[in-house]
């Protein structure tokens, strides 16, 4: 059996290793033999297979995490791609990402699909599983590595829906019941008191629908600026504003949707009220001490170290978003994360703390939460650093 699977192997790879032998990059042995050290792990590991396949299976398994991500075309997705690309560190650290079926989908798959150990969900699933009686205490199954960032909820409808209110009794697309789209536009119209009559298709097909008269709106819950929304066009559609209030204050934030990010459906210069919800980086409950639990602890400690660099070009805008220390009501945090956090405090991250708090008291103060982009709460934190500097030094100076 291991002849024959190393015959298809050296069959499927001649064609590669053929190309590689043509270029100068790659130096050749006496008998024109390829040096191995030149070549890709993955040719590595292929041409040792014979011999240490047990060692190279264990290395190349050891630093390798799989990551649930979400649908096609959505900003989990993008996240996972960009841990991938900025955390790949030969057989150090590696990270897979998988495609998913939404929020829900990828709750049941942390829990129970072979060899995932991550996963991107939103933070308002598992309160929903609870309260509707699909499982009891499932928060203790589950443990979060961080806070992602913050989804709004984009409602597109016709131009005679010109609130919420008006979706009484409407048809209204919420995508598929495996999403996280689902969980978080059901829960609001309840605490709202609104009963539209849902129809579960697919976000492409749900918009041309919209476009025909079929439906009365669609609902996305994606990051903004989503590419999928700022694609939807018509002269009769717009977006439907949400009033951030008090039903929703316990478990959702107050954000906006901007002209300049969806031009075809608000006015230059225009805003529209909306809500958000958190996305979150989550984890099994792992023993401690388990083989899994250190795959994830070594995940956490490379992940943290490289944040910066996630927050830089050519990745998502919305890792700017991420704040490692912001707490997570009703989840309890991955110990080692708790533990690199605790090692990397100090004055400067305590500073931001009460900083991020002082600007929160002051958006609620003057009903403007959710103006300022994380761009421009960060300008104001470097501002306010350059004068704290600099009043410390004229003090010193007295």
């Amino acid at each position: 059996m291991i002849i024959r699977r190393l015959t298809d192997l050296a069959f499927c790879c001649a064609a590669g290793v053929a190309l590689l032998l043509a270029t100068p990059a790659f130096s050749q042995d006496r008998g024109g033999e390829v040096d191995p050290a030149a070549v890709s792990e993955g040719l590595k590991a292929i041409f040792s297979y014979s011999s240490t396949s047990k060692s190279t299976r264990e290395r190349l398994n050891a630093n390798t995490v799989t990551l649930m991500s979400g649908t096609i075309g959505g900003t989990y997705v993008q996240f996972g791609a960009d841990l991938s690309s900025a955390l790949d560190d030969g057989d150090r650290m590696r990270v897979l990402p998988i495609i998913g079926r939404g929020s829900v989908q990828s709750i049941a798959d942390i829990l129970f699909l072979k060899g995932v150990d991550l996963g991107i969900v939103r933070a308002d699933t598992l309160d929903y599983l609870e309260r509707k009686g699909y499982t009891g205490n499932i928060h203790n199954q589950f443990v979060y590595i961080t806070k992602l960032y913050n989804e709004e909820m984009h409602v597109v409808a016709r131009s005679s829906i010109r609130s919420l209110a008006d979706l009484n009794g409407r048809r209204v697309a919420v995508d598929l019941p495996n999403g996280g789209t689902f969980v978080t536009a059901i829960t609001i119209f309840e605490r709202l008191g609104i009963k539209p009559v849902y129809a579960y298709i697919e976000q492409r097909i749900a918009y041309e629908k919209l476009k025909t008269g079929e439906l009365d709106a669609v609902i996305a819950v994606q990051g903004s600026p989503s590419k999928a929304v700022s694609q939807v066009k018509g002269d009769d559609l717009h977006f439907v504003p949400i009033p951030y209030s008090e039903p929703l204050q316990s478990d959702y934030l107050p954000s906006v949707l901007k002209a300049e990010d969806y031009p075809s459906l608000i006015p230059p210069g225009g805003r529209v009220d909306t809500i958000a919800v958190p996305a979150i980086l989550a984890a099994y409950n792992w023993p401690a001490k388990t083989e899994r639990y250190g795959k994830v602890e070594h995940f956490v400690q490379v992940f943290f170290d490289r944040l910066k660099d996630l927050q830089r070009p050519p990745f998502h805008p919305k890792w700017k978003e991420v704040v490692l220390s912001a707490p997570l009501k009703g989840w309890n945090r991955f110990p080692p994360a708790q533990e690199w956090l605790d090692q990397h405090s100090g004055p400067a991250s305590d500073t931001r703390a009460k900083f991020d708090q002082f600007l929160a008291a002051q958006a609620r103060e003057t009903g403007q939460q959710g103006t300022r982009t994380p761009e421009q709460d960060e300008a104001l934190y470097q501002q306010f650093l350059k004068w704290q500097k600099s009043t410390g030094q004229a003090e010193a100076k007295r």
